[in-house]
């Protein structure tokens, strides 16, 4: 167990719940319960995953291709099933798709045919179909503006960078005012430059909507910038005992300052440390056993 305060992890049990930590956001707003989720029979990619979120947390899950994060965050969205196990959110539990949470892919899947003005208000419509023109186009017009984007609000996706796409994907997923957002690697594909800037745009919008994030990365410093909780995924392995399945081997908790940004991040008294414990796990630790 590492001692040092600006981090402490939860190692893995079966059925891990952590529903009495962190207490004070409300750690059952989502509650995931024993899931697994198998393709070849005994061998399943993960089993017995259990964690919950609070309440306004942002909690990212890291590790290596192919143990099952956005198998994991399909089942949260509700466009997929576990083998067993079960996801429930406000004690309601998850069955499909619904407006009540968010989705952000690495693939912006804006429509090309449209503005960034009408590709938002195609997805407010869907979730207030009796609002007026006026009011959606309101609406659309405060979502653009908080990820700055006014200028190019009529411009259709091919006159805007892959940056700014990802940033209309963004708008649209806030405006349609999830309970929870759902980000799987959304920033995978851009620059470094880009990526960082648009890492503290996200921050700086989920300070000011104290929205619920769930978010797949592959990179260390994302996870470390934008979470309070990191959840370190292993991947199935073959063993001694015959097959182990992938799960939560491992559940960070981040202290940095809130106010950090991703420019100063490297000179938070801390991460280094945190840093290096997440990359320790995923070059050592990272296969079932």
């Amino acid at each position: 167990m590492w001692s040092d305060p600006v981090y402490r992890s939860t190692q893995r049990t079966q059925g891990l719940n952590l529903s009495t930590a962190n207490g004070q956001l409300g750690m059952d707003y989502l509650k995931v319960e024993a899931l697994s989720k198998s393709y070849l029979v005994n061998k399943p990619i993960f089993d017995q995953v259990g964690f919950s979120i609070g309440k306004g947390e942002f909690v990212c899950i890291i590790g290596h291709s192919g143990c099952g994060k956005t198998t994991i965050l399909n089942v949260l969205a509700g466009l997929d099933n576990p083998t067993s196990g079960h996801v429930f959110m406000e004690g309601r539990e998850i069955k499909g798709p619904s407006l009540e949470r968010g989705v952000v892919f690495q693939s912006h899947a804006l429509m090309p045919w449209l503005t960034v003005r009408r590709n938002i208000a195609f997805a407010v419509k869907s979730r207030w179909p009796d609002w007026n023109a006026k009011d959606v186009d309101a609406h659309v017009e405060k979502y653009v503006d908080l990820v700055g984007l006014t200028d190019s609000i009529d411009k259709k996706p091919s006159q805007l960078s892959g940056g700014m796409k990802q940033r209309v994907g963004i708008a649209r997923a806030f405006s349609i005012q999830p309970k929870m957002l759902l980000l799987d690697e959304p920033f995978g594909a851009l620059d470094a430059l880009t990526r960082g800037s648009i890492q503290d745009e996200l921050m700086r919008i989920v300070r000011e909507t104290r929205q619920t994030v769930f978010m797949i990365t592959h990179d260390v410093d994302e996870a470390i910038f934008l979470s309070e909780r990191i959840l370190l995924m292993s991947n199935g392995s073959e063993g001694p005992n015959g097959y182990m399945p992938g799960g939560i081997a491992e559940i960070v908790k981040s202290n940095l300052t809130a106010d950090r940004t991703r420019a100063g991040l490297h000179h938070i008294a801390g991460y280094y440390d945190l840093r290096n414990h997440i990359v320790d796990f995923l070059m050592t630790r990272a296969k079932a056993s």
